[in-house]
């Protein structure tokens, strides 16, 4: 039975931004999802973007892709991983959102003629936000993560919303976690406090007492440091985590049900205490920090200096190598200083991944990037522009022309293997023309992509605004081309393969968005398990995998 009132849980970061808000936050979903309840996440973003669709990923990563079509904080995709959850663009909330839909009803007249101030207006509207994600998925606890740190400015009216919000839902209904670094000083060699006991003030004077303090740092924290945080901040001692570096984020829920947060959190908003299953976690970190064997796969990409840019591509390759029993290595090509007839820079590797992207920069070195895995019979995996850039290199050797290409990057070709729709000609709003969220796609019966799949009809994200022009279909068909997947009209293209090659398959959608740690995309599979037979690995079941090289958390 269902738990009558629903528990919101906050998260807040201090001291410095990329702390590890968005993994605790997630992996304190993975521990009560575990305990059997019903959990959605949600994040409040402070900047006044609309989404960060037209945002460069130098200023914010990845955009993550909702089934809904939702444009995301790459942050969604930790909570949708850790969960496994499926969720809606009700659960990225940004101040570009709260005050273009405050300044909509004020000029509709919804406030009656009063003045609109930022309390209660926009605080109103945030704390609205709120309830819909928990009336909408009918969750039982809520998980919200506050993005910036304590003390910005913009972040202000979301923790004032969350502040009021204990008032509204009750005390017992709400619990807010405070995550902050603790820094190693080399001068002195001990961690300090201090930091913590700052931001945990600055918390305070908003009106926000932590229930718990995350505390980050290189090593495990001891319980003298602990303790002086417990002290100095009004905090449990008991409720003073420490997680350290860890080698894979997938350990991080392990840690925090460990540390005791788990059931601390439990007894304080009133929610079962037990018993948890954490098997599965458990058997995944034994798997990740297992493996012999290992393969190498490029990724080629513009912003290779960047990983967040290309953040979901990796976790897929790592939940579908662990699954496999086998570690993966990744080797970052540059393709904006890619020299085509350098083969040397792809020496070595057993795979190939071209994720999908925007604008011309780097285009030439993907074309090559596609040129070399299929002349080679390198296992080649394109996403989205990855498989955009595959039909132009194929295209330019089919035709005989190095000027086949896609309207996006010439628009004056006359051989436009990639164009827009006929209806996407009037482009005005870049963050409106796109294909976005899910699609169906169909399979072609006996093609790798359906034996990958095993099944007929699949639902993918996409995010792209440029199309396979079918005028080409024929031409690419007689160069070796298999159309495996399209729309269920057969209108558009879906998916390629190359027909005689080991495995060169492309996808015009992004199956990255849709893998699970604990069910990695068909996709992803099959590539890590060509690449195997490329390096000479054999799956053995009987021992511990790997799936992710070493990082923090």
């Amino acid at each position: 039975m269902g738990h009558p009132v629903t528990k919101f849980i906050f998260v807040t970061g201090g001291v410095v931004s990329g702390v590890g808000k968005g993994i605790t936050a997630a992996s304190l979903g993975t521990i009560l999802t575990a305990r059997g309840l019903r959990v959605t996440l949600q994040k409040l973003d402070p900047y006044i973007n609309i989404d960060p669709g037209t945002m460069s990923p130098y200023q914010h990563g990845e955009v993550f892709v909702l089934d809904d079509g939702a444009e995301t904080d790459l942050d969604l995709g930790h909570y949708e991983r850790f969960v496994d959850v499926n969720l809606t663009r009700a659960s990225n909330v940004t101040t570009g959102k709260i005050y273009s839909e405050v300044i909509t009803k004020e000029r509709r007249g919804d406030y009656l003629g009063a003045t609109v101030q930022v309390i209660p207006h926009i605080t109103n509207e945030i704390k609205e936000r709120i309830r819909r994600v928990a009336e909408t998925t009918d969750a039982e606890v809520v998980i919200v993560e506050v993005g910036g740190t304590v003390g910005d400015i913009e972040s202000l009216p979301f923790l004032e919303a969350i502040r009021q919000l204990k008032n509204d839902v009750g005390r017992r209904n709400t619990f807010y976690v405070h995550i902050t670094l603790v820094p190693w000083v080399s001068g002195s060699e001990e961690y300090k406090s201090k930091p913590t006991q700052h931001s945990v003030q600055t918390l305070r004077g908003i009106g926000i007492q932590p229930d718990a303090i995350v505390c980050r740092s290189p090593q495990p924290l001891g319980a003298g440091v602990r303790d002086k945080i417990a002290l100095f901040t009004d905090v449990e001692a008991r409720a003073v985590i420490s997680v350290p570096d860890a080698r894979s984020i997938y350990e991080v829920p392990l840690l925090l049900e460990a540390s005791g947060l788990g059931r601390y959190l439990a007894e304080q908003v009133d929610l079962p205490v037990g018993p948890v299953h954490l098997e599965p976690w458990e058997r995944l970190v034994a798997r990740i920090h297992g493996a012999t064997d290992r393969i190498r796969v490029g990724i080629a990409g513009k912003y290779v200096e960047l990983p967040d840019a290309y953040l979901s591509v990796t976790e897929a390759l790592r939940h579908a190598a662990v699954a496999q029993e086998v570690g993966v290595d990744i080797r970052w090509i540059n393709t904006e200083t890619l020299d085509p007839a350098d083969e040397g820079v792809f020496a070595g590797l057993h795979g190939i991944i071209v994720p999908g992207g925007f604008g011309h920069r780097g285009i030439e070195g993907k074309i090559a990037t596609s040129r070399h895995a299929r002349r080679n019979r390198v296992p080649y995996l394109g996403l989205c522009l990855g498989m955009q850039c595959a039909c132009i290199d194929i295209a330019r050797e089919a035709i005989g022309t190095s000027d086949a290409n896609s309207t996006e990057f010439n628009a004056f070709t006359e051989h436009p293997v990639i164009d827009l729709l006929p209806e996407q000609r009037d482009i005005a709003d870049m963050g409106g023309t796109m294909r976005l969220g899910l699609y169906p796609c169909k399979l072609v019966p006996g093609t790798r992509a359906a034996r990958a799949y095993e099944e007929s009809v699949v639902y993918e994200r996409h995010r792209h605004r440029f199309e396979f022009n079918n005028r080409y279909r024929d031409r690419l068909a007689h160069a070796g081309v298999v159309f495996s997947g399209t729309s269920p009209n057969d209108r558009l293209v879906e998916i390629i393969e190359l027909r005689d090659h080991p495995f060169f398959v492309a996808s015009q959608f992004h199956p990255e968005f849709r893998s699970r740690p604990q069910r990695p995309h068909p996709l992803f599979l099959a590539l890590v398990a060509a690449c195997m037979d490329r390096a000479g690995v054999s799956i053995e079941p009987e021992l511990p995998g790997d799936a992710v090289a070493p990082a923090t958390v």
